[in-house]
């Protein structure tokens, strides 16, 4: 492992004189997922030094983790055209476009490739615990943008050690922190405590250890998007294997249920979304599980080995064995705590990127084009790309978090026409319903195919770009 730059004493006197951060120094990435490796076949392509961050032992050490999970996009929108670039002279093979791979598939074709053909610019078991400008916290004005930036990592084996850094760049997802059972945001009264039978991830029933806490048992599913359809689709596949007789789903829904509940269907332009929510649904409709309404989750109480949710208006479901939260992902923002980021209060996005994914405010699920300015900070050269770039957002796409770090690895190389000219082709879900504006039982049970985004469409940004419709 080469030895980085390291930076000047902490005692730096904020009076000294101005100096350019030395252009020589590497862009840190914090994260080896898709989006971090990207950025960095970014840089390379620009001519710039990328250093790769990654807390884990291998490249998307988080999406391996969700590993039994099939994307619903095709390898042709999973793979970033400079990361392509980089793999084609090492004999890569390139999937086939129309395929759809697993998050363990993701990982081991693409992901893994790629960090090899980085070699040295990718380091793993190294965890970035803070970041911060030289000699600068975050109160000091004086010649801050003069300062390059210190990245404080600590190593697997507890070495620690000090990067300088020309820019940063985080990538490093929301996979670590899932959002809480509580309707409030906060952990419900009782959560912690039933941790042994609480879990926040979509249950691999092809482990034989995770299947045998699932079959013929009660569990309950809490959570509208995505992952909550995986996760019933699979419950309900169970409930009909010869292991799984008994097996039945409690799905707790804080809204309602109508026409957009289970997503655009054959509506969606990303076929295989459209079919999960159509499981989903059939999950429901065969009997394999039972949906509850307008229930938000204040407390979890033991009734002998099973469990008991209770909401906010006061119902106790019937007990369960097993608790799944799905409720979304929230960004850790702990190590960034002496950077002046520009987020949004709601949230926890870019100030500039917020308005345009705002779950409150937007029903179609397409996202304006965007890029550096979006994602700019009143702390020169930081940026959030990538799932943590959308906060608490949902319905974030691979191919967004490419186009993302393109225009920014543009910036930093100088090339500002290329940095705002925003190149992107995004589907529409053909759903309507923000999390926030359609959170009321009653908003949701119109009839199907209400709204503005009962038909699909596709956004081309580029040259000459077709008008987005609007809602």
């Amino acid at each position: 492992m080469s030895t980085p730059s390291t930076d000047t004493p902490d005692n730096t006197d904020p009076g000294d004189g101005p100096a350019a951060v030395p252009p020589a120094l590497p862009v840190v990435i914090i994260g080896a997922g898709p989006v971090g490796l990207a950025a960095a076949a970014h840089l390379v392509e620009r001519g710039l030094e990328p250093l790769v961050l990654e807390a884990g032992p291998s490249a998307g050490t988080a999406v391996r983790e969700w590993g039994h999970v099939r994307l619903f996009s095709p390898w042709g929108e999973l793979v970033d055209p400079a990361a392509e670039k980089l793999l084609a002279p090492t004999g890569w093979a390139a999937p086939d476009d129309a395929a759809y791979p697993t998050g363990g598939d993701w990982a081991e074709r693409y992901l893994q490739p790629l960090a090899r053909v980085l070699g040295e610019r990718v380091r793993f078991g190294a965890r970035v615990t803070g970041v911060s400008r030289v000699g600068r916290d975050r109160v000091v004005d004086a010649d801050r943008d003069a300062q390059p930036f210190t990245v404080h990592v600590t190593y697997a084996g507890g070495a620690e050690e000090r990067v300088t850094a020309r820019a940063v760049v985080d990538a490093s997802g929301t996979w670590s922190t899932p959002s809480p059972l509580g309707g409030d945001g906060l952990p419900a009264l009782g959560e912690r405590a039933a941790a042994d039978r609480v879990s926040y991830r979509v249950p691999d029933l092809e482990d034989p250890a995770v299947r045998s806490r699932h079959a013929g048992r009660r569990t309950a599913v809490v959570g509208s998007g995505a992952s909550a359809f995986t996760a019933l689709a699979a419950l309900a596949g169970l409930a009909t294997s010869e292991d799984g007789a008994g097996t039945r789903t409690t799905w707790i829904l804080r809204r309602g249920i109508g026409g957009a509940t289970f997503g655009g269907g054959e509506a969606d332009q990303l076929p295989a979304r459209g079919a999960l929510g159509l499981a989903a649904k059939a999950a429901v409709e065969n009997g394999h599980a039972d949906a509850v309404t307008g229930f938000r989750t204040t407390g979890v109480e033991r009734d002998g080995e099973r469990l008991v949710l209770v909401a906010e208006d006061g119902r106790r479901l019937d007990p369960v064995d097993e608790v799944v939260v799905l409720t979304g992902l929230r960004p850790d923002l702990s190590f960034l705590s002496e950077l002046r980021l520009g987020l949004d209060d709601r949230l926890q996005a870019p100030s500039g990127l917020a308005p345009l994914i705002d779950p409150n405010v937007h029903s179609c699920g397409t996202v304006q084009p965007h890029g550096v300015n979006e994602l700019a900070h009143p702390e020169k050269d930081v940026y959030l790309v990538g799932m943590k770039s959308y906060g608490r957002a949902p319905t974030f796409l691979a191919m967004t978090g490419y186009e993302q770090v393109r225009s920014i690895a543009a910036a930093l190389a100088g090339d500002r026409e290329a940095a705002e000219r925003v190149e992107l082709t995004l589907p529409e879900t053909g759903v309507c319903g923000g999390a926030g504006l359609f959170d009321e039982p009653e908003a949701a049970e119109g009839p199907a195919g209400d709204g503005c985004c009962a038909a699909p469409a596709t956004l081309r940004i580029g040259p000459a770009p077709a008008s987005p419709g609007g809602c």
